[in-house]
């Protein structure tokens, strides 16, 4: 991880002052690096032995800040990470130009890897990503969502860059087929696992360790796995007003809310889904040789199920 903050840091270099301002304020600011440690994680348990992968690290964190700059623009959020957002310290024009700025970064390192599977794998990563936004927008203040429309716009927003990083260390090792399917499954099962708990933790987290405000899901207007679930075991006059704060956009309600979600059990179910992705990631780690890499990554499926942030 130093090799890979060494290669962000120098390759945030820009002849323009803000772009530098703003990728350092929201890239430096931390975060869990979740995505990176993922990738080098599986290059080390595929016994990966040059220096691409701390290159392509960077690649995948550059491409997860550009989405974090749009969504925070998108949403019109203020607090990430415990911190003013970018846009709301540097404007909306700024954090989309930035986010710009970071795409084309990250494909200009990934030329440098002169492989063609590694530009096809996360062009189409970033292209899913982009429709995963769009079919989130679309979903705004919808209540008739069901889960597998939630699940759709999960692993295409959410997942499919996890996937891209845990299917890339196969491409650089010239795994088999089944090896690279194997690493591919564990990252989307991960990656969709982590977004089901997130959703959990905006009704049943603490703010101050997430470094977000409580609610900022349905403030949105999305209805996310824990209020649909609660809609099917609710009451008729649960189900209404949960109905209506997703369609309004409102939190006045958010403690009833997060009271229904509990009683109607709609969050245990909600962590019981996790759960599952969690298994299948785990299952699709048997394909790979015994290491503490692999003890690494199983270990962090297990963890991520009881993280608080």
């Amino acid at each position: 991880m130093l090799s890979v903050d060494r290669i962000i840091t120098q390759r945030l270099s820009s002849g323009v002052p803000l772009v530098g301002q703003v990728s350092q304020h929201i890239i430096l600011a931390g975060g869990k690096r979740l995505r990176p440690v993922l990738l080098l994680l599986m290059a080390g348990a595929l016994g990966y032995q040059g220096n691409d992968h701390h290159k392509l690290a960077a690649v995948i964190e550059f491409i997860h800040t550009a989405t974090l700059l749009h969504d925070d623009v998108v949403d019109d959020s203020k607090l990430r990470r415990s911190k003013p957002t970018a846009n709301a310290l540097f404007g909306n024009p700024a954090s989309v130009l930035v986010g710009d700025f970071l795409y084309s970064r990250a494909f200009q390192m990934m030329v440098e890897c002169q492989n063609m599977r590694i530009l096809d794998i996360v062009s189409e990563a970033t292209n899913v990503i982009a429709e995963g936004e769009v079919m989130q927008l679309m979903n705004m203040h919808d209540a008739s969502l069901t889960e597998q429309n939630y699940l759709d716009v999960i692993r295409s927003k959410t997942a499919k860059l996890f996937e891209a990083s845990t299917r890339l260390p196969a491409v650089l090792t010239v795994s088999t087929p089944a090896v690279e399917a194997a690493c591919a499954a564990y990252g989307q099962a991960l990656g969709t696992a982590f977004q089901v708990i997130d959703d959990v933790l905006d009704y049943d987290g603490d703010a101050g360790l997430m470094g977000k405000n409580l609610g900022d899901d349905l403030r949105e207007g999305k209805a996310t796995l824990p209020l649909i679930i609660a809609m099917q075991r609710g009451s008729e006059e649960e189900c209404a007003l949960v109905k209506h704060a997703i369609e309004n956009g409102e939190v006045q309600a958010l403690q009833t809310i997060a009271d229904i979600v509990r009683r109607t059990g709609a969050m245990q179910a909600t962590r019981d889904a996790a759960s599952a992705q969690a298994q299948l990631a785990l299952s699709a780690l048997t394909h790979l040789p015994d290491t503490p890499y692999k003890q690494a990554m199983a270990e962090l499926a297990e963890q991520l199920l009881s993280r608080q942030a």
